[in-house]
């Protein structure tokens, strides 16, 4: 049982190098023609860049099915991607984007700290010249900014 949890949140934490590395080398390199529709603004409701669920969706499902009959640790792995796509469409997608609009201000500085350092990430509308391409992980000097601030709105 721990090491099922062990494996969760180990799955859990690499994602997030998964996605750094992804999206700095992969987005913003060989498929920029579709993770551009995330950079520019615009008023529809998806962006091509959303097609970018379906590679993890189905990583995730592929390491469900393969993992189910023994849950074995391909099940464990395919959770740990799973809670890691569902907290990236919660901070990403509802919180830094208002995809959904339910968070308006926030007085945690961890979360002030994310919101900048994406906005900064956002101030390009080409491939090159962006900079903090994690999701979860914040660069230091945004905390320093972000406990200057009182609150955020997100737009």
């Amino acid at each position: 049982m721990l090491t099922n949890i062990g494996i969760v949140l180990l799955t859990f934490v690499l994602m997030e190098g998964v996605a750094w590395f992804t999206h700095k080398y992969v987005l913003h390199g060989f498929l920029w023609f579709l993770h551009r529709s995330h950079h520019v603004k615009h008023d529809h409701a998806f962006e091509r860049n959303d097609l970018f669920f379906t590679f993890y969706g189905t990583l995730a499902t592929l390491f469900f099915i393969y993992g189910s009959e023994n849950m074995d640790y391909r099940f464990w792995i395919a959770t740990g991607i799973t809670l890691y796509g569902f907290t990236y469409f919660l901070v990403h997608d509802v919180f830094i984007h208002r995809r959904i609009k339910i968070f308006n201000k926030t007085s945690n500085n961890y979360l002030k700290a994310l919101d900048m350092a994406h906005k900064v990430h956002h101030k390009t509308s080409v491939r090159d010249g962006s900079e903090s391409f994690g999701m979860l992980w914040v660069p230091v000097k945004y905390f320093r900014l972000a406990g200057r601030k009182k609150s955020v709105r997100n737009t």
